[in-house]
């Protein structure tokens, strides 16, 4: 979308002519104002100097005259937009992440830049470079005889196409700048690493693999002794040859880099001139094929290292001598001697190795021929009589395949050679415009290159005698490289051209590979490897060349160029899956910030590029796939679980996002099916002055509880004005956060800012939880001072909580001792978890023992249930129903029925009922100050506890501690009281000593002590009580008195969990 700027200069200087006389007339008036700024400002540093223009500011400042003075005080925050397009001006396309490289380079950036590279030289040249290498050279020709020239199309179409479409998926992501999150970051780079090392132990591999067997195979260290030992030597001088090979380009790099770039055009040079040479070759062989004979026993090939003539005896003046080859096969050279079977009923013939591309040799080569390891090249369609198979094979002049051949494993020994595709989008800060070069340079790369592949693969099967294709070593044309005899004009331009060209590259990887374990290093994102990010005072990376040269010798000790290059295959495989992955996962979410220059990509293209990749890596190999699959997942989860440092745009999270949002959409917004119904907690929590959790363990309950299944938000409300606590609610959130991670409770935290502690609960009870992830139960603890006036949670609060929960029709539970519960680290070993169930309300009461239970604390409790039978139910008859109930819900716990029948009330409860109502009474009538309210309830608390021993209620009664306050009645205060309500107030007050209890209340109390007795005797012992929660009173004048029965109710029990249900079934028989 095109968009134009307009730059309007503020015309300023005529405006600061005519206003000189204003600023004379108001300069006393801006002084008075400053000096009012200094004690009242919001504490803006600017506010200070009362003058925009004054001298005493920084001349350099960069919002320096009057025209924004509107905006001065946002100026730190939000810089001008002069300023940000003068630093985009003057940005440099850095690694992202690597603070330290920009600062060192900040006194660079200054400097004139040297000219910079386009498309051709920085992109194109690179790629070509990169993929064009060992496997065409040593591998190809093989690949084809093995699979035939169909299913080598196959096989490349298949590996070049999953390079494009990562090459598509590359482009859309190098030209928008998007990193799909730091863990993926961190295992895509370490993938590409690993892969880029692999390579060069390939490279390698190769080079000396053309040293020993095509130029100059008398430089083996170690000989085949025996037959059959002739690879077991060969790998062992791949090792010794290997290891001084890495040395010695390990010390070339650590010396001087400059010089293996500035060879890099040399070695590309070699490898076009190699390709062309090919296709010379080729074009040559139509008319005038070179002259490359091929000894065949019937339809069995004879390597010819070790003769020259292929015939079994020769006539020269009229005699008959035998050949070399003759002697190969028979005990003596004798026309009489004993000779092998196979070679005594088969003729010897010469057919030629390249019969040109006009020959029709295509029609034989389209097929495969996959054989076993240690099988002998055969012709097809060659006359051939078969010996007994009693005959060893070893010692005889055959050539034989070195390893068993199959479709999958030539996918994996093929697919290295198409990797490099990223070369152009690593330089991309020597670029000119990357953003349009890296496409068009990779894309124009893979092109050529695939064009060049599958060419070659048509030009070997159409010029080259099939035989020859599977002879992996040239063996049967006298050890040449086989493409080097279809080359012209001669086959050492194809040998010493890969010579150079695998040289080349392996120091290219060398070079490149430390700099992106340091760039990784330096990033932070993985700590582990933070060492390597350290090098030389020109910023070498030192130790990443260590640890890439060890690396590579892993390689090198595998020793086999078949056996590394499926490994590499691997890593490669696994970092284009990712970058498809990025970039199809990006255009799904349609980031606001995913806008590509690259418009050519579709998220089904990238789709189908990781889908290629997916399936290349399990063709290649299942096993190596799954390693590594693990290494990349490892590494992600490390980093996941560090916690990665940089701060960058995450794919992932957004997907993550994406998905949540999805799944809320589809939850319904209704209540779930009782089969699916489990507590989704809201934990109401108090905070200190410090904003410190006042009880910690109810957070550890909570993670008992939920043993982090479902909904767990965490809320706490903090009282006054949001502006003047947003410090405060970070430090709570913070706190809260932390305390939550130490308990392992997994959830959210939600802190509320409201002018009152009672409307904040209400607050959090309505709106907490998005969607359908509500939360339907809410925890809390009992407020244990909430007889002092002054607790913040007083009994209101709390009584009106209930009254809310139940309005919400939401569960309640509310910890009582909450102080004494267990901490996570704690186990009971023995004990029972009591239920007491007075009334059904759902069965929450069944429901909870048993998700307690999950959890290591109380695993090892019993369950207990306890109900309560009356005068006219049949307790045995009760038993036996609750036990078939419990059996049908799956539960095991005991179960036992106590009577409690009706008798009269005790003096003692018509006593405490007494003491509750004088009491709440008093505080009503007695108009006292804050402080002799408390006191005065403290007073009659006293007196209530103390009401075991003494049953008469006394009409005065002085305090028997010192430090408590005496007699709250004194005869001052009943005058100036008398004065001051008149007769009313004074009738009133002798009737609280006069007053009889309500008989309601009288009913209430009898209930909670007699329960209370009961529960006793039974559970004093047990870990837990868990209690159906009696309502509140529909009369609010009675809350006061609720708080009192359920004081009573669970008075003498260490742990007791009050529980009252939603009304809504939460158990059921059904499963």
């Amino acid at each position: 979308m095109p968009t134009s700027f307009t730059v309007v200069p503020v015309e300023a200087q005529g405006e600061e002519r005519g206003s000189a006389e204003r600023d004379g007339q108001l300069q006393e008036e801006e002084d008075e104002e400053n000096e009012r700024d200094r004690g009242t400002g919001d504490g803006i540093a600017k506010e200070s100097s009362p003058f925009i223009n004054s001298a005493e500011l920084d001349r350099g400042n960069m919002y320096e005259g009057k025209n924004m003075a509107l905006f001065e005080e946002e100026m730190d925050s939000n810089p001008m937009v002069s300023s940000l397009l003068n630093k985009l001006a003057n940005y440099t396309n850095l690694t992202q992440g690597v603070v330290e490289h920009e600062a060192d380079e900040d006194s660079k950036r200054k400097e004139v830049k040297g000219p910079r590279m386009g498309t051709f030289i920085g992109v194109y040249l690179p790629c070509l470079q990169n993929i064009l290498g060992v496997i065409l050279f040593l591998r190809l020709t093989w690949i084809v005889g093995t699979a035939g020239v169909l299913e080598s199309f196959i096989i490349v179409f298949m590996c070049c196409a999953c390079t494009m479409l990562t090459a598509i998926s590359m482009s859309a992501i190098a030209t928008n700048g998007v990193v799909p999150g730091p863990e993926f970051g961190g295992a895509v780079g370490l993938c590409f690493y690993l892969g880029t090392t692999f390579a060069g132990a390939m490279y390698i591999l190769g080079t000396i693999e053309i040293l020993l067997t095509y130029i100059s195979p008398s430089a083996a260290i170690f000989k085949a002794e025996e037959v059959g030992e002739e690879t077991e030597a060969m790998l062992n001088n791949m090792r010794v040859y290997g290891t001084c090979i890495i040395i010695l380009m390990a010390i070339v790099v650590f010396v001087g880099v400059k010089y293996v770039n500035k060879l890099a055009l040399v070695f590309l040079a070699c490898v076009i001139l190699s390709i062309i040479a090919i296709y010379a070759g080729v074009i040559k062989t139509a008319f005038d094929p070179p002259d490359f004979p091929i000894c065949l026993l019937g339809n069995r090939t004879l390597s010819k290292r070790s003769f020259d003539v292929c015939a079994k005896f020769t006539e020269s003046n009229n005699e008959t001598r035998t050949t070399p080859l003759w002697r190969l096969f028979c005990d003596s050279s004798l026309l009489n001697a004993t000779c092998d079977e196979y070679f005594r009923l088969n003729n010897v013939t010469e057919i030629q190795g390249i019969p040109g591309i006009m020959s029709g040799v295509l029609i034989d080569n389209l097929w495969s021929t996959y054989s076993e390891k240690g099988s002998i090249v055969e012709k097809k369609d060659q006359p051939s009589i078969a010996g007994s198979e009693e005959t060893k094979m070893g010692g005889l002049p055959y050539v034989f395949t070195d390893i068993m051949t199959y479709f999958t494993m030539l996918v994996g020994i093929y697919f290295p050679s198409v990797t490099g595709i990223m070369a152009g989008s690593n330089r991309s800060g020597d670029l000119k415009d990357a953003q349009k070069s890296i496409p068009t340079g990779t894309i124009l790369a893979i092109s050529t290159t695939s064009f060049i592949y599958l060419s070659c693969i048509v030009l070997f099967g159409a010029c080259i005698e099939g035989v020859i294709l599977r002879d992996k070593f040239g063996e049967a044309v006298k050890g040449n490289l086989v493409v080097g005899t279809l080359a012209w004009p001669s086959p050492w331009v194809i040998v010493i051209g890969s010579f150079f060209s695998t040289c080349g590259a392996g120091l290219q990887s060398l070079t490149g590979a430390p700099r992106l374990l340091q760039a990784i290093a330096r990033d932070g994102i993985v700590p582990f490897i933070q060492i390597f990010g350290h090098g030389k005072a020109n910023g070498e990376p030192t130790w990443a060349l260590l640890l890439t040269a060890g690396i590579c010798e892993i390689g090198i000790l595998i020793a086999s160029l078949d056996s590394v290059a499926p490994i590499l295959s691997m890593f490669f495989l696994m970092c284009y899956m990712f970058v498809n992955l990025a970039c199809a996962v990006q255009t799904l979410l349609r980031t606001p910030n995913w806008r590509p220059r690259f418009k050519y990509y579709h998220w089904t293209l990238s789709f189908l590029g990781m889908s290629l990749c997916l399936a290349l890596m399990f063709i290649c190999s299942w096993y190596y796939a799954l390693i590594a699959m693990l290494i990349a997942g490892c590494i992600y989860k490390y980093i996941e679980y560090r916690g990665a440092e940089k701060e960058w745009g995450d794919g992932i999270r957004g997907l993550s996002l994406n998905a949540a949002r999805y799944a809320l959409l589809r939850v319904e917004d209704g209540p779930p099916h009782t089969k699916n119904w489990r507590p989704q907690l809201l934990v109401l929590l108090n905070l200190d002055n410090e904003q410190l959790v006042k009880h910690p363990r109810l957070l550890s309950f909570t993670s008992q509880l939920k043993a982090g299944k479902g909904l767990t938000i965490v809320g706490s409300v903090l009282q006054g004005i949001y502006l003047d606590k947003c410090t405060e609610t970070q430090k709570a959130e913070e706190n809260v956060k932390a305390l939550m991670g130490v308990e392992k409770t997994k959830g959210f935290c939600q802190i509320v800012v409201s002018p009152s502690f009672r409307d904040g609960i209400s607050y959090l009870i309505q709106s907490a939880g998005l969607g359908g992830m509500k939360h339907n139960t809410v925890l809390m603890a009992w407020p244990q001072s909430w007889k002092q006036t002054e607790n913040r949670f007083s009994w209101k609060n709390f009584v009106d909580t209930v009254r809310e929960t139940t309005a919400a029709q939401q569960a309640l539970l509310v910890a009582k001792n909450i102080d004494l519960f267990p901490t996570n680290q704690e186990r009971f070993t023995e004990g029972n978890i009591d239920i007491w169930w007075i009334v059904h309300d759902g069965g929450m009461l069944m429901l909870l023992p048993f998700l307690l239970r999950q959890h290591k604390v109380w695993r090892k409790c019993k369950m207990r249930i306890f109900t309560v039978a009356q005068m006219d139910d049949n307790s045995i008859q009760m038993k036996k129903d609750l036990q078939m109930f419990l059996y049908h819900l799956r539960l095991n716990a005991q179960v036992e029925v106590v009577e409690m029948f009706e008798n009269d009330i005790s003096a003692f409860t018509y006593e405490k009922t007494l003491m509750m109502e004088q009491r709440s009474q008093m505080l009503k009538q007695m108009q006292l100050s804050k402080n002799e309210r408390e006191r005065e309830a403290q007073l009659i608390h006293d007196r209530n506890t103390a009401s075991h021993s003494a049953p008469a209620v006394e009409a005065s009664v002085a305090a028997t501690v010192p430090e408590k306050v005496q007699m709250t009645w004194t005869k001052e205060k009943f005058a100036a009281e008398k004065h001051k309500t008149k007769d009313s107030n004074v009738s009133g007050f002798k009737d609280v000593f006069n007053m009889k209890p309500n008989q309601s209340n009288v009913r209430r109390m009898h209930t909670a002590v007699k329960l209370n007795g009961v529960v006793l005797n039974k559970s004093q012992h047990a870990q837990l009580v868990l209690l159906n929660m009696p309502g509140p009173p529909k009369n609010r004048k009675g809350d006061e008195n609720y708080m009192e029965f359920l004081e009573v109710l669970t008075e003498g029990l260490d742990r007791v969990l009050l529980v009252r249900g939603s009304g809504r079934e939460v158990i059921t028989i059904y499963s």
